[in-house]
């Protein structure tokens, strides 16, 4: 019985303690709205941005930085200058590679179906970046950075049969995600909706 109590007393707290924040949020929005929490999706990034743009003289520990240990890299000042040169460089690259199109029209819609066609993809693979371009009279959503063209096989047969009018092409690329298994990163953030969208 004392229980029961306990559960009963506990779900009346947890009830007023919603309606309470409930209240406090209606407080600074506007009639019939309120603030929700929204999960959205991030790419993670392709590659260690602490690292980039750094060279590897300048990263290693030094006792005369103040770490516990120390590297000491014997080199030429020809190696630092190449290694420096090659950053520089890299900067400005492409990488040749494939992606999969799953939409190219030129109606007069193609502007709102290019736009529903990308919503879509997004709301169905997370995992996957996806990219709307427009090069006169094409609108385009072009998914996916492959190195291979193997790779963009495989996805295009696991997304057929949600755009089965898709293919693989051959593009300039961004540098694939690092680490596959973790390719997005989920966060949550607040949204105002009205109160209909938001039941």
């Amino acid at each position: 019985m004392r229980k029961i109590k306990v559960l009963i007393i506990s779900l009346i707290l947890s009830v007023l303690s919603g309606q309470i924040l409930f209240a406090q949020q209606n407080a600074d929005t506007p009639k019939g709205y309120v603030i929700t929490d929204s999960v959205i999706y991030r790419p993670a990034a392709a590659v260690d941005t602490l690292l980039a743009g750094k060279d590897i003289f300048h990263v290693m520990p030094s006792r005369d930085a103040g770490a516990d240990a120390g590297v000491v890299i014997h080199q030429t000042p020809d190696v630092e200058a190449a290694v420096r040169r090659q950053i520089a460089s890299n900067a400005e690259r492409q990488l040749n590679g494939f992606r999969v199109r799953i939409f190219f029209d030129n109606k007069q819609t193609a502007r709102v179906e290019s736009e529903e066609t990308l919503k879509r993809f997004e709301s169905l693979y997370h995992d996957v970046v996806a990219y709307r371009t427009y090069a006169n009279p094409y609108f385009k959503v072009t998914v996916g950075d492959f190195r291979t063209k193997s790779e963009a096989v495989q996805f295009l047969e696991r997304i057929k049969k949600d755009f089965p009018s898709a293919f693989v092409v051959r593009e300039n690329i961004e540098y694939p995600v690092a680490d596959k298994e973790n390719a997005y990163i989920t966060d949550t953030v607040r949204v105002m909706r009205k109160i209909s969208q938001a039941l």
